[in-house]
């Protein structure tokens, strides 16, 4: 399932924006294979980072995650050179999926988490070796 849609790039950037870099046959209407291309460029981006800790396919797109697609397919659509507020949205988006796939940032509840949910009993529980130095072995050093 895409990430974001024309209507989510319009929403973002406005019907005239999109129609001056995505209408690239002069017909009044953006080109769909224009702009499914930005999207889907977008989208290979996004899953390399959100692979990283989510398992794919979403069941769900958060917002948050729609919101960085659209920014980086409006920088694609802007071939010819993007204006200064849509550069800074793209590199906002790309310092975003990183921080996602460092673990500084999550995605929103609704998304599938690989990581184990916290116990209901509120114990916690360590695994690990026998440790070296205890009490009994000690005794007769202090």
């Amino acid at each position: 399932m895409p990430y974001a849609s024309l209507e989510d790039l319009i929403e973002r950037a406005g019907e005239d924006e999109i129609l001056q870099v995505a209408d690239r046959d002069g017909d009044g209407t953006p080109d769909p294979d224009v702009v499914e291309a930005a999207l889907v460029h977008a989208d290979n981006i996004a899953n390399g980072y959100v692979a990283v800790r989510y398992a794919l396919p979403l069941t769900a797109v958060p917002d948050l995650l729609r919101t960085w697609c659209v920014s980086i397919a409006r920088y694609q659509l802007h071939r010819d050179g993007a204006p200064d507020y849509v550069v800074r949205d793209y590199k906002d988006a790309l310092t975003a999926l990183k921080d996602l796939a460092r673990g500084v940032l999550d995605l929103p509840i609704g998304v599938d988490d690989p990581q184990p949910a916290p116990s209901d009993s509120g114990r916690v529980s360590i695994v690990g070796p026998e440790p070296v130095f205890t009490a009994d072995k000690l005794k007769g050093w202090l």
